[in-house]
């Protein structure tokens, strides 16, 4: 018997699944469909910031939307949702003349944040080593999640509140095709038909128009993390960003006047080689999450990158955290790769297939900051 649906979302991360979200809220029939028995990609395996302060333009928009959204299901669907902020610590003349540039400009916009500096800072942060932070730059209103439980939590909300809601896991879409219908999607050798199709398959990009997935310009991304055994004598609020993603995050690049002057540091080259861009969040249980790293192929290359943890990489992220941190970050209780998909071009992929089959995923590790609000206004243009 054939399904019928005003939408079918294919892939269950963040982008599928709050473009599922805002399709119920429309009132829409929708059916989110997952290949794995649940998702395993980077929605799940990441840090859990919610940091708009790092983007700019229409991203940094659409983080600030989500953030009132995650507030929104923190009552509504009980996630998990910590209100601790932000933080950015500086560690030299350059990195401090960056905050400064950067809070000039969220002033202007009337992004509330704070400079730090001194006892301030050591009061606020008593575990940051005086010896690396100058001063720090504070975003009271950012949110730290637990990404391994938040889509848990949102598809029963979902299912609860919407009991037509159709959400079947273990279903890989093979095929997806125009119809007289709208678009069909085949799975297990059945059709489901709908108005629209949107496919939000993150880095998986071979079984679906691999010849869009694998155009010029797009990227897959190789990270590595760690997480600590928990350690209750800690109390590492909010997320904690360092020297490095001052030098990273397109915030600071696109707003402060003397980022193109930004002087080469002898100690960052060697990370930085290995796109090391080193954070840290304390997750609930205790544990503290530490890392990442950044290798890139083109999607047909993906094997380049392997499957294997670099230890070596891994020692370089825990020698420079040592720099950051007094705290015992040796007693490592995991460790882990994810890979994401990404756009060098335009910071998304978002392709219409056809009028009624549209892609929409590859938005390059800022899926947790934006995606809610990213997805609520593609959802409007796709289904005008």
């Amino acid at each position: 018997m054939e399904k019928r649906f005003d939408l079918i979302v294919v892939g269950a991360g963040i982008m599928g699944t709050f473009h599922a979200y805002h399709a119920l809220e429309m009132g829409l029939r929708v059916a989110l469909l997952e290949k794995d028995s649940s998702p395993r990609g980077a929605s799940v395996r990441n840090f859990g910031q919610v940091i708009p302060s790092g983007l700019a333009g229409r991203w940094f928009d659409f983080g600030c939307s989500s953030l009132d959204i995650y507030r929104t299901l923190k009552h509504t669907a009980g996630i998990q949702v910590r209100e601790q902020g932000s933080v950015y610590l500086a560690s030299d003349a350059d990195e401090v003349q960056l905050l400064h540039e950067l809070q000039a400009h969220y002033d202007t916009k009337g992004y509330p944040c704070t400079l730090l500096s001194g006892n301030n800072l050591l009061k606020n942060y008593p575990f940051i080593r005086s010896s690396y932070a100058r001063e720090a730059l504070y975003f009271p209103q950012e949110l730290s999640l637990e990404p391994e439980r938040l889509l848990t939590q949102v598809h029963s909300y979902l299912k609860s509140r919407f009991p037509d809601f159709c959400l079947q896991f273990r279903s890989p879409v093979t095929r997806c095709f125009d119809s007289n219908s709208g678009a069909t999607v085949t799975v297990h050798g059945a059709e489901w038909v709908a108005d629209k199709v949107i496919i939000c398959n993150g880095a998986e990009v071979d079984l679906l128009f691999p010849e869009r997935f694998f155009a010029p310009g797009r990227q897959v991304c190789k990270l590595q993390m760690m997480r600590t055994h928990p350690n209750h004598k800690v109390a590492l609020s909010g997320n904690i960003l360092t020297g490095l993603s001052i030098r990273r995050y397109e915030s600071f690049a696109h707003h402060c006047p003397s980022f193109p002057k930004l002087r080469p540091v002898q100690r960052y080259r060697t990370l930085q080689q290995h796109g090391i861009h080193l954070l840290f969040k304390q997750a609930l249980d205790g544990s503290l999450l530490i890392g990442d790293s950044h290798r890139y192929a083109h999607p047909s290359q993906i094997a380049t990158l392997g499957y294997s943890i670099d230890l070596e990489v891994n020692e370089l992220i825990l020698q420079e955290a040592n720099r950051i941190v007094e705290i015992d970050l040796r007693r490592i209780a995991s460790t882990w790769i994810g890979y994401y998909y990404l756009s060098t071009q335009t910071g998304i992929v978002e392709d219409a297939v056809s009028k009624n089959i549209y892609i929409r995923t590859g938005m390059g590790g800022k899926g947790m900051t934006t995606g809610i609000g990213y997805t609520l206004a593609s959802l409007q243009e796709i289904m005008n």
